[in-house]
């Protein structure tokens, strides 16, 4: 019997078993390495920690993409800063009004890995006619792109540590700010609530964006292999209000099947349990 295991904190471990290691290799920038079980399916781990799997990827994905639709259906062009597995890339391809999406992972070794072992996300991404895939440093590419060229900006990133970190900082906020149009939109991966170190990570970058979008919300989904189980989005934008301003009708007459996101959910998903709305406020 074989079991993956991350340990969430200092008194807490995730595990689940698994039949067979596919691949484990280290790229120039992490450690990667896919399994397959039986309940979770085909998933993979950087430097350890649990990225995606075929079980629950589509709540992630659902999450980080369409409340952004939701609120502004006439995004045109997107960023994706990491999101080297596809999942959020695919998402957004589904919106037939998108013309350009530009897809910026650090690691290329990610994608093609999942390319091969998770077709589920991957496939067909690299093909569509309005992607462009560059391996390369976001941080980097957002300090070159030119303002206003993004409606929608989605970071999809790894933790703040090793090859994330540059994507929660002050300066990485304000150059998605400058490159974002005026009815512009950020996403951006925003930690968990409930153990000690990614509250504080939560606390930060929300306190971050908060002084630089004149809109800074945060919005919870339900994701069982991260852990505590309970995740965050940021949602920072200079125009839309995600309750005020969206627009269920036009996002359902989109006909996108989800399997997470609905619009009723999606003001519901912004109202935050007691305790989260109290770390958020602590500016200390």
């Amino acid at each position: 019997m074989k079991w993956y295991t991350e340990q969430w904190s200092d008194d807490c471990r995730f595990s689940l078993r698994y039949n067979e290691q596919l691949h484990s290799e280290a790229s120039p920038f992490q450690q990667i390495d896919f399994y397959k079980g039986d309940d979770f399916g085909t998933f993979f781990t950087l430097d350890g920690l649990m990225m995606v799997n075929e079980k629950d990827e589509f709540v992630y994905h659902d999450m980080i993409t369409h409340p952004a639709f939701a609120t502004n259906p006439n995004i045109k062009n997107v960023l994706i800063i990491g999101g080297g597995d596809g999942g959020t890339a695919r998402e957004v391809l589904r919106y037939k009004s998108v013309e350009k999406v530009v897809m910026v992972e650090i690691d290329e070794l990610v994608f093609r890995l999942s390319q091969k072992y998770l077709p589920l996300t991957a496939a067909g991404v690299e093909e569509d006619p309005r992607m462009t895939m560059i391996f390369d440093d976001g941080l980097a590419y957002v300090k070159n792109a030119q303002d206003k060229s993004f409606d929608l900006i989605l970071v999809d990133s790894t933790d703040p540590i090793s090859v994330g970190e540059g994507l929660f900082t002050t300066a990485f906020y304000k150059e998605c700010y400058r490159v974002l149009t005026d009815d512009g939109i950020l996403i951006n991966q925003h930690e968990s609530p409930y153990f000690a170190e990614y509250a504080e990570n939560m606390r930060k970058a929300h306190k971050k964006i908060k002084n630089i979008f004149p809109i800074a919300s945060v919005y919870q989904f339900h994701m069982p292999t991260y852990p505590s189980g309970h995740w965050l989005f940021g949602f920072a934008s200079k125009t839309f209000d995600p309750i005020q301003d969206v627009k269920p009708t036009e996002w359902n007459n989109f006909g996108l099947k989800t399997k997470y996101y609905n619009t009723d959910l999606h003001v519901g998903a912004f109202m935050l349990p007691t305790f989260v709305k109290e770390k958020l406020a602590n500016e200390e």
